[in-house]
């Protein structure tokens, strides 16, 4: 089996992704300023933001899944994180390249949509990857600029570059808190109540190194339905009432279409809240 890079592994998504591809037999390194949980990846301490550390890290492997990043806004300034995402994107994409690497499978942002809905509605929903990118903020602009760098390098190189919108990703323990969420349906508006359970973004993930494609190509992942008790139709009614709706809705159906992760990565969601609570 190939050997894959973790970058961020020792993270919430980071850790499903590291412990579902042990479990299908790859050979996987981590590499995170934190040390990791499983000792079949051993956890390589390298500063992203810079080149020479990151090729050095990469060296060796097959393909890389980039993970790491200041994984929302407001833990620290917008220009430090807009730089280091930025720069460590563009540090391990350009590795991958110079390593010849087989495939890049790397870690977009939801946020792209226009999250938190607060300057602009929703364009129409279920949202799809066709859908206008929005970024409201630094932490959601650096994810822009990704993609972008992705599409260049994938150009250049003919290696696959494949980004991963994750929704808000979730353990089994975060559920706990999803009652909160229920009697004010504008607690969650601000991703139109989404969310994705980690080992879906494992799933994901693993399907991404396997799936025949070419180019750079974008992908939302979220789970099949929403946090919310509410049927998806009357949230919108509720909340976005000026929204198009595109076609008919499932009860709970996720508001963040999973349609195309399904037809190209195969993805199927197997985790939601509800067998949990």
């Amino acid at each position: 089996m190939p050997t894959i890079i973790v970058t961020g592994g020792s993270g919430k998504a980071g850790r499903a992704v590291v412990a579902d591809l042990l479990e299908h037999g790859y050979e996987v390194r981590n590499v995170d300023l934190a040390a990791g949980h499983d000792p079949d990846a051993p956890t390589l301490d390298a500063d992203l933001t810079d080149l020479g550390q990151t090729i050095d890290a990469l060296k060796g492997t097959d393909a890389v899944v980039h993970l790491a990043a200041i994984p929302a806004p407001n833990i620290l300034p917008d220009e430090a994180t807009f730089r280091i995402n930025t720069m460590s994107t563009y540090n391990v994409f350009s590795a991958a390249v110079t390593l010849g690497m087989d495939r890049v499978v790397w870690a977009s942002s939801e946020t792209l949509i226009g999250i938190p809905f607060q300057r602009e509605q929703p364009r129409y929903a279920p949202i799809d990857e066709d859908h206008e990118r929005l970024p409201e903020f630094h932490y959601a602009l650096s994810k822009l600029v990704g993609e972008e760098i992705a599409a260049q390098f994938s150009r250049w190189s003919t290696i696959p570059f494949v980004g991963l919108r994750y929704s808000n990703i979730m353990e089994p323990h975060d559920y706990k808190r999803f009652p909160t969420f229920w009697e004010d349906p504008t607690i969650r508006r601000w991703n139109l109540w989404g969310y994705v359970d980690a080992r879906d973004v494992a799933q994901a993930t693993r399907l991404a190194l396997e799936a025949d494609i070419t180019g750079a190509e974008n992908f939302l992942v979220a789970a099949d339905d929403t946090c919310m008790q509410s049927p998806s139709a009357d949230l919108m009614a509720a909340v976005f009432p000026d929204v198009p709706i595109r076609r008919e809705l499932a009860e709970f159906e996720t508001l963040l279409s999973v349609d195309k992760a399904r037809a190209v990565l195969g993805y199927e969601p197997a985790y939601s809240w509800r067998q949990h609570l």
